[in-house]
């Protein structure tokens, strides 16, 4: 009676051997499938990687002999946050041009906990102190001394270290927004087409192709507030580009992602000590970002005057870039208020 109990039913012993030969095939079938899709996105994979290493690496950072490694001009020592912070600068060179000014001063902090980015705005118009150079515009001091000047002159306004530079050109610009298909930008004012690549932008949201986002964050004449008003434009485009990158449409189109790697490492540049492996790192940890993470800030100014030399400026406000210093140093970007 027991025995009887413990025999399996008919329809649950094994196959006869006919059936188990038909079963192992459709498992071998199914495995070969399953390896070769793993091979496809690994070599995928392989593929995005042997980019990133291709970057173009140049001395983006301050050294001992610039005069300024780990210390403000003062002498005061630099703040490691617990985030990290880049510098990420678009040239206003065009090709065939060596000479030229930093059209794009956006200082991106993530967080040590990757739950948001955030892009501060220097506008190129604001006057402040230029180690060895005095008060100037701070899009001089890319004039004047490059990236490593750049990044003295905003860790002295800032106290805090900048990690990493990464620069791209106007070129850069246009083909990653092409890459991915275009975007969709918000304008907060309208500008008419004349200085905007042939097309009219509206208030409001607009799709845009690589020429017409190029003209969109280069236009101020017709804004507004000038210089002010196209560093927003600027950070509306990168948040653009940032979520449509991010976007399953693009991630998962290997064309796409393929093209816009492309785009962003044949036209960008990175410092010496930013290697391949902190790239992967960071885009990975950023994976889950979303648009209502990407946060955007102008840095500190109090109003607008003229330099001693006559040329209109936007006016440092001390008080509060010491402030925007200490959200920075403590990685409590999410609590920084603006003035």
């Amino acid at each position: 009676m027991i025995d009887d109990l413990l025999d399996e039913p008919d329809d649950q012993r094994d196959p006869p051997p006919k059936k188990k030969r038909r079963l192992r095939r459709a498992l071998l079938v199914i495995a070969s499938v399953v390896v070769l899709v793993l091979a496809g996105v690994a070599g995928y994979v392989g593929y995005l990687s042997t980019k990133v290493d291709d970057i173009a690496r140049e001395p983006l950072l301050p050294t001992q002999e610039d005069g300024q490694e780990g210390t403000t001009s003062e002498g005061t020592k630099l703040v490691s946050g617990r985030g990290t912070n880049y510098l990420v600068v678009g040239s206003d060179a065009r090709p065939g041009e060596s000479a030229s000014r930093a059209d794009v001063i956006q200082l991106v902090h993530v967080p040590a906990d990757s739950s948001g980015v955030y892009l501060v705005h220097f506008p190129r118009d604001l006057y402040v102190p230029i180690p060895g150079k005095g008060e100037d515009k701070i899009n001089a001091a890319y004039a004047y001394g490059g990236a490593p000047l750049l990044v003295r002159t905003i860790q002295d306004l800032v106290g805090v270290k900048i990690d990493h530079v990464a620069k791209t050109d106007f070129e850069g610009f246009k083909q990653m927004t092409d890459a991915v298909g275009g975007v969709r930008v918000y304008a907060e004012e309208a500008s008419g087409s004349s200085g905007n690549g042939g097309v009219a932008i509206t208030k409001g949201w607009n799709d845009l192709d690589g020429a017409q986002a190029l003209a969109f964050v280069r236009e101020r004449k017709q804004l507004s507030e000038g210089d002010i008003s196209r560093g927003q434009r600027q950070q509306a485009w990168m948040k653009a580009i940032m979520t449509k990158a991010l976007s399953p449409g693009v991630l998962l189109n290997p064309v796409k992602f393929s093209g816009f790697v492309e785009a962003g490492t044949s036209n960008s540049v990175v410092d010496e000590t930013l290697t391949s492996k902190e790239i992967r790192d960071q885009a990975l940890a950023l994976r889950g970002i979303r648009g209502d993470d990407i946060h955007f800030i102008t840095a500190p100014f109090s109003g607008y005057g003229t330099s001693p030399g006559g040329a209109s400026i936007d006016v440092l406000d001390e008080e509060g870039m010491a402030e925007l210093g200490d959200a920075l140093k403590a990685d409590e970007m999410d609590t920084y208020e603006a003035r």
